[in-house]
């Protein structure tokens, strides 16, 4: 499963983040499918840089937020909606011979 997630970097006591798509099973810090944003708390207010379409892409595929990076979308008001892509039924052909 796919989840959007904050990645830390930074030096000790001075952390920023990546937000990140990543598959839930890797490690916090570790792999990672894309790059969609920064995050620097030590500025104040502060800092974030996210790429809003990107995000949505990941949302709307399935992704799933963490709580974190839900609260940051929330406070920077970024609306995503989840994309329902239903396939037609295959009906089956029966043929009358």
């Amino acid at each position: 499963m796919v989840r959007i997630r904050l990645a830390r970097h930074g030096r000790k006591n001075r952390p920023f983040y990546h937000v990140v798509a990543a598959d839930s099973r890797f490690p916090r810090d570790g792999r990672f499918i894309e790059k969609l944003g920064k995050y620097d708390p030590g500025h104040h207010p502060s800092l974030v840089d996210l790429n809003v379409e990107r995000i949505q892409h990941w949302y709307g595929s399935g992704a799933q937020l963490s709580h974190q990076v839900k609260v940051i979308l929330e406070k920077h008001k970024v609306a995503l909606k989840r994309f329902h892509t239903h396939k037609n039924p295959v009906t089956p052909v029966i043929s009358s011979s």
